[in-house]
Formats: structure tokens, sequence, C-alpha cells
């Protein structure tokens, strides 16, 4: 699989704990040095800053797209390589994972666990096919994964579906889980009804 751009969804908080910060910076490092894009939400905080800070001190191309009436309000990082300016959140989240290669999902609050789920139903509704990682810093992720296959055993997802996602414990486990996952089958609709 030729790895090219990756769709990254993250927290905006600022007072979340630094080992988050940490991470996010690191996986940032980690894709700039595999020559991987980061397209995210185009945000100069919390983790979205931190990966787009670690990307660009590895000499890493990172595209934000941004709602309009968050560079309003001078949200948008200011260094980033191209900032895509957009008129609401829908066109932010369809223009973000448009020709990724993968999903990558840092540890966030309710708008990252949206976009996450959104991606989720679109691969298995057979509209993405491409690997979709969580990076669980500090566990984050572990009650999404519990729900995830809570869902798989009471038959609300088929058990295919386990095979959605990959959990990444830390940055440099990223690009070998997207590289691990396995391919999406072309006839993911087949099985989309439980």
């Amino acid at each position: 699989m030729l790895l090219r751009k990756v769709c990254v969804y993250a927290a905006s908080s600022k007072k979340i704990h630094s080992e988050y910060l940490d991470a996010a910076r690191e996986a940032g490092e980690e894709l700039a040095k595999a020559s991987v894009e980061i397209v995210y939400g185009g945000g100069a905080v919390g983790l979205m800053g931190a990966i787009a800070d670690g990307a660009l001190s590895r000499g890493g191309r990172v595209t934000g797209i941004i709602p309009r009436f968050m560079m309003d309000l001078e949200w948008g990082h200011p260094e980033i390589s191209e900032m895509v300016v957009v008129e609401d959140m829908h066109v932010r989240k369809a223009r973000m994972i448009e020709g990724s290669d993968a999903v990558l999902a840092l540890p966030g609050g309710c708008g990252t666990l949206e976009e996450l789920f959104e991606a989720i139903t679109m691969k298995r509704l057979g509209l993405y096919f491409k690997p979709i990682i969580l990076l669980n810093t500090r566990g984050a992720y572990n009650r999404v994964v519990e729900v995830l296959n809570h869902c798989v055993d009471e038959h609300f997802m088929d058990d295919r579906h386990r095979e959605i996602w990959r959990v990444a414990d830390t940055p440099a486990d990223i690009i070998p889980a997207i590289e691990q996952s396995p391919v999406w089958p072309e006839n993911a609709r087949s099985f989309a009804t439980v």
C-alpha cells in the first residue's frame, strides 16, 4: 500500500495531560519521517496543534481544512503548509477524508469521536476502504473499542466489522498498524446489515 496522505482527527483542548500532547507531536514526527502528508482540522492548539507542529519540525507537509467561522475566531494554525477554508463542518469532514490513504484518530472529545464514528460507518457501508487507526494514548480508546466490540457481540454489527479499525498503542505503531490493516472487501455492503 502506498501511503501518501493521512486524515487525522484530534482534540483541540488545551487542558489535557501532557502525555497526549507528547504522543501527538511524536505522531506528527513519525508521519513526516515517512513522507506522509497530514490532512487535519487546521487547529493550532491541543492535539491538533501538536501533531501539526511535530510534522512541521521534521519538514512534513500539513494541510488544514477549517470552517470559516473557526478562522474568524483565529483558531487556525498560522504555520502549516496549506490552509483550506470551507463554509461549514460538513464540507470540512468530507474534504479531510477525501483522497486519504488512512484515517488516524488521536484521542479527543465529542468532535473527534463524531468524525471517527462517521469514518467507521462509511467503511462499514463500503464508502471508504482505507485503514482506520486509533492512537490509544493513556488508554483513551479502550472503552470505545469495548463499545464497538459490544455492538458486534450483540449483533448490531457483523463479526467482520471488527476489522474496520486497528489500535496503535504508541506513535511508532501507527504506520505498522496502517500497513498491517486487512484490505477492506469491495463487497462490504453485502454484510453491512446484520
